[in-house]
């Protein structure tokens, strides 16, 4: 069963090597992110701060405000790339992150041996990549491509690659910046569908978007982040 619960999780990222003066100056000319503070002496900067959030399976979650208010830090966080400095975090079931499709790509890497990489990105067995790697090649429509480093590739080719890689596993938690584009007109409506089913099979959806028409039909819960705080629910 999916199941996300974050009480009183807070995120800091100290800033090394800063003055006294250059850190008041960066503090004073910051209109948006985090908060400024210390932390054991260390000059820190709270990207996220008191966050309490519930999340089981059926609930579908909007994060919205500016940049800087906090959003991808909650979603990387909530993959698990960004450990909490404070608080208490729990997370149950397999996940798929939306977050940067390319993450893992290795230019000089063919498209088959970018599909293995990825795949363990991902948290994928060997195993559990080999029997999806035909699907993939299929899906992605490279052709003889894929067995060519990935730096030969057009950006809509290594979109593509990266797509299809991407939404290739069924997850209980599925997390997204901003709605998947591939920029392809030729690939647009498949991956449209891949995307639509991806979503549906999963248990919980957290998307960050600047998009108030697709926060309204994709999730049935909002919260909004300022300076990485929640500043409202619904």
């Amino acid at each position: 069963m999916a199941l996300i619960s974050l009480k009183d999780v807070s995120v800091n990222f100290p800033i090394y090597g800063a003055g006294a003066a250059s850190f008041k100056k960066t503090l004073a000319a910051s209109v948006t992110g985090g908060r400024f503070g210390k932390e054991t002496g260390v000059n820190v900067v709270q990207a996220l701060g008191g966050i309490n959030l519930e999340l089981k399976s059926g609930d579908r979650l909007g994060l919205v405000g500016h940049n800087g208010a906090g959003k991808s830090t909650l979603l990387r966080t909530l993959a698990g790339v960004y450990e909490p400095s404070a608080g208490e975090f729990v997370r149950q079931g397999t996940i798929a992150s939306l977050i940067d499709p390319s993450l893992g790509i290795e230019p000089d890497a063919t498209g088959i041996e970018n599909i293995m990489l990825r795949g363990l990105v991902m948290g994928m067995s060997k195993k559990k990549i080999d029997s999806l790697t035909d699907d993939i090649c299929e899906f992605s429509g490279l052709g003889e491509y894929v067995n060519m480093p990935v730096r030969t590739y057009s950006t809509g080719m290594l979109m593509r690659l990266a797509f299809s890689i991407s939404t290739s596993v069924e997850a209980d938690i599925l997390l997204m910046d901003e709605w998947l584009s591939v920029g392809d007109a030729e690939f647009t409506h498949k991956a449209e569908q891949r995307m639509k089913d991806v979503v549906s099979k999963s248990g919980i959806l957290v998307l960050a978007s600047h998009s108030p028409e697709l926060i309204a039909k994709e999730c049935n819960r909002v919260i909004h982040l300022e300076h990485g705080r929640i500043v409202s629910t619904s």
